[in-house]
């Protein structure tokens, strides 16, 4: 499908990822989650970041043996991703301790701006069978924007909620992908040795982009980050080089159901809302003119005027204002600091009035 910008969306694009890139318009994509090769060859055999050896791979999964080279290597995608990036896009690069590092230095030195390295911490983390090293039970995320100016998207709120109402931390513990969710072959083995859990696609997902917006992955392996981008109701773009690989992720996509236009909803930061001010509460009734305002504790108790000012003893201005100058502190958010006080005693905080009249606009 195409989108007036001959961007393949909804599709896997089978080859190199920097060619692939390149073929990409600029500016074209929302977000991107990257994991890239480890560059973890380790004197002719593949290992994990717990220092098991990888089965059923050759030494065309991770190539880089050269410092020099991964390093080249990182660069010249990571500038095509920058390339495709809309400037209020942001990215997400993940890995162990094996190439993260280098990863963080590249992605600086190309202008990104990091905002936060998340730890995935693993619930059921691989043993390190050889008892020489701590058990390696985390691999972190980078999230960068594609600038140091870029208004770029935070679902604050999604977090929170998603997070029992507490703030989302920047460590996740999350269990490593098993059970039906684990890819097989027809051997029963294991059909890609970092398959990542849809979890944590989710979690990345639903923190940075809106339904509609598009998801890349240059490395998109089985295809977790297209699958829960389509049940999630994102556009995708994934490029794979192993034809296996990409036939599996294109058989799972398929089998995805995106969920509902309703239940793809996530609930807006207060940044995103439209500015509504005290004087609409006034205007609509909902604090009357002679209202009475006072903070949680009662210490503090200010009328309502007409003009949506209020005043509590010689201090007389906006919600903020009083707010700031009875505390005589530098700054006050009214919003949160002042409640109504009802006829039968009980205390409101504005800010959930304000929520009731955004409501009401449809916002």
């Amino acid at each position: 499908m195409g989108t007036g910008l001959d961007l393949p969306v909804d599709c896997i694009l089978e080859g190199d990822c920097i060619e692939m890139l390149r073929a990409l318009p600029p500016a074209s994509v929302h977000a991107i989650f990257a994991d890239p090769p480890y560059n973890l060859q380790l004197k002719g055999q593949l290992r994990r970041p717990d220092e098991s050896v990888v089965d059923g791979v050759d030494d065309s999964w991770d190539r880089f043996s050269d410092l020099a080279a991964y390093d080249a290597f990182t660069r010249a995608w990571l500038t095509e991703a920058r390339r495709v990036l809309r400037k209020d896009g942001t990215i997400w690069v993940m890995g162990s301790y094996h190439n993260v590092f280098r990863l963080g230095v590249a992605l600086q030195d190309l202008d990104f701006w990091i905002l936060n390295d998340v730890i995935w911490r693993k619930a059921n983390p691989m043993p390190n069978f050889r008892g020489r090293r701590f058990t390696n039970a985390h691999e972190t995320l980078i999230w960068a924007s594609r600038g140091q100016e870029s208004r770029y998207k935070f679902n604050y709120t999604a977090m929170k909620s998603l997070n029992d109402d507490v703030q989302m931390r920047s460590d996740w513990f999350i269990p490593l992908c098993t059970g039906h969710e684990r890819l097989r072959d027809a051997k029963g083995d294991k059909l890609h040795p970092t398959q990542k859990p849809e979890a944590l696609l989710h979690r990345v997902i639903l923190s940075c982009t809106a339904p509609g917006d598009v998801v890349l992955d240059p490395f998109l392996g089985t295809g977790t980050t297209a699958a829960v981008a389509r049940r999630l109701g994102r556009r995708y773009i994934g490029i794979e080089r192993d034809p296996g690989y990409a036939a599996a992720a294109r058989a799972r996509i398929q089998a995805i159901q995106p969920l509902s236009e309703s239940a793809m909803l996530v609930m807006p930061t207060k940044r995103e809302q439209p500015r509504i001010p005290f004087g609409t509460l006034v205007e609509r009734g909902l604090v009357p003119p002679g209202a009475r305002l006072t903070d949680r504790h009662r210490r503090f108790e200010a009328e309502v005027n007409a003009d949506g000012s209020i005043r509590c003893g010689k201090a007389h201005g906006s919600i903020h204002q009083v707010g700031s100058a009875v505390q005589e502190a530098p700054s006050c958010n009214g919003w949160l600091f002042w409640h109504l006080e009802r006829r039968d005693g009980t205390l409101r905080l504005l800010d959930e009035l304000r929520s009731e009249v955004a409501a009401s606009l449809g916002t």
